[in-house]
C-alpha cells in the first residue's frame, strides 16, 4: 500500500473473488455462475431495447423495474436496481448502518459483509453458526443493529423457512433485516411477500446465478417504499447511472423468458442432487444445499488437497481457509457433463491417494 493510502482503511481486508486463471481451459465450478447462456428469446428481446451508447442510461431504470414489479407483484416504488447485488448490499450498509447502528451477520457467510462493514467504518458482530452450520435466528437478540442473513446461506447452501425469518423481522420492528437471496431460485423460498407486511425487511436478489447474467452485473432489491427511498438516496448520491444501457436491455430480455430461467434452475437442482448422491457414495459428507453449489468434505482427503488435485486436472472449485470449514470445498453446479467430469476426477484422486 502506498504512503498516500488513507489511514482509516489501512486495516481493510478486501474481498477475495473466485480465481479466474488464464493459463489453461478449466471446468469452472468455483464462482457459482450459471452454465447456461441467456436464451435466444431473451437476446432477441434485448436487441429490441438496446439504447444508443452515446446517451446516458436511464437512471430510473424504468424498463427493468416495471417488469420486476410485475413479476413480483409489487409497485415499482418497491424496487431498486444495482450494479450486481453487491452494490445494493453496499448501499444498505451506507443507508442503514453507522457508528451507532452496527451490522450483525453470521460468522460463516458471504465474505463481503465484513468488508462492507470495515470500509464503511461500521462496527459489526459475527454470530457463530450452530454445530451443523445452520443459522439459529434466536441468537439474533440484539436490537439497535442491522441484521444480514443470506438465505440460502453461502457457502453452506442451507436455507431457513420464511416463517422463521418472519419471526425475526417481527421481533426487531425497529431494525432493518436484510435478506440476501442470491441463491433462492434453486430451492429456497423467497421472503419478498414479507415486504408487503413489514416496513423493516429488505430482500436482495441477483441476475448473476439463476438468470445467467453474472457478466452483466445487475441485481435488485425489494422492500417498503421508505427503505427503497433510502437506498435511492444513497444511489443518486454515489452513482445515478449505475446500470448501463446494454445490461438493462439484456436484463429485460431475460425477464421476458422466465420459463427458460425456471427450466435452467430445475436442471441445476437435478444435477446438484445427483452429484450430492454420487459424492455420498464416495464417502463424502455434504450439507443439504438448496443453492446452485454443493458444500462437501471427506475424511479420505483434506479440503485443501482435494482443491489442489482437482485444479491439476483442470477443474476449479472454491476452498476456504476458515478454521471450521477448511475441510470443505464449495462446488458450483454445472452441466451434467461438467459434473460427470468432476465426479470422475474426484474418484481418480481418491484412488490415487489411497495407494
Amino acid at each position: 500500500m502506498s504512503r498516500f493510502f488513507t489511514k482509516t482503511l489501512s486495516a481493510l481486508e478486501p474481498y477475495t473473488p473466485g480465481e479466474q486463471p488464464q493459463d489453461m481451459k478449466y471446468i469452472k465450478l468455483n464462482t457459482n455462475e450459471s452454465p447456461f447462456e441467456p436464451s435466444a428469446k431473451a437476446k432477441a428481446v434485448a436487441a429490441e431495447h438496446e439504447r444508443a451508447l452515446n446517451l446516458y442510461s436511464d437512471p430510473s431504470c424504468k424498463l427493468v423495474i416495471d417488469k420486476l414489479a410485475e413479476l413480483y407483484d409489487v409497485d415499482p416504488e418497491n424496487v431498486i436496481l444495482g450494479n450486481g447485488s453487491d452494490e445494493l448490499l453496499f448501499f444498505s450498509f451506507r443507508a442503514f448502518c453507522d457508528e451507532d447502528r452496527k451490522a450483525v451477520f453470521p460468522d460463516i457467510s458471504y465474505g463481503f459483509y465484513p468488508v462492507f462493514a470495515q470500509i464503511n467504518k461500521v462496527p459489526y458482530n459475527e454470530i457463530p453458526l450452530k454445530e451443523d452450520l445452520s443459522i439459529d435466528t434466536s441468537d439474533y437478540k440484539e436490537t439497535g443493529s442491522t441484521i444480514y442473513i443470506a438465505n440460502p446461506n453461502a457457502p453452506t447452501g442451507l436455507t431457513l423457512p420464511v416463517s422463521t425469518i418472519e419471526e425475526l423481522v417481527k421481533s426487531h420492528p425497529d431494525d432493518v433485516v436484510v435478506i440476501d437471496e442470491a441463491y433462492v431460485d434453486f430451492g429456497g423460498d423467497s421472503c419478498v411477500r414479507l415486504t408487503k407486511k413489514y416496513d423493516n425487511i429488505l430482500v436482495i436478489q441477483t441476475f448473476s446465478k439463476s438468470r445467467s447474467l453474472a457478466g452483466a452485473r445487475i441485481g435488485f432489491a425489494i422492500g417498503s417504499k421508505v427503505l427503497i427511498n433510502d437506498m435511492n438516496t444513497v444511489k443518486f448520491s454515489v452513482n445515478p447511472y449505475n446500470i448501463n444501457s446494454m445490461t438493462m436491455a439484456m436484463a429485460y430480455g431475460v425477464l421476458c423468458d422466465e420459463e427458460q430461467t425456471k427450466a435452467n434452475c430445475r436442471i441445476i437442482a437435478e444435477n446438484r442432487d445427483n452429484t450430492i448422491k454420487a459424492l455420498k457414495e464416495l464417502g463424502f459428507e455434504t450439507t443439504d444445499s438448496k443453492s446452485n453449489f454443493i458444500f462437501a468434505k471427506s475424511d479420505k482427503i483434506s479440503g485443501g488437497e482435494l482443491y489442489s488435485e482437482l485444479k491439476k486436472k483442470g477443474i476449479l472449485v472454491r476452498h476456504f481457509d476458515k478454521e471450521r470449514i477448511r475441510e470443505y470445498n464449495r462446488i458450483s453446479v454445472g452441466t451434467k457433463e461438467q459434473m460427470d467430469a468432476f465426479l470422475k476426477a474426484v474418484s481418480e484422486i481418491l484412488e490415487e491417494t489411497s495407494r
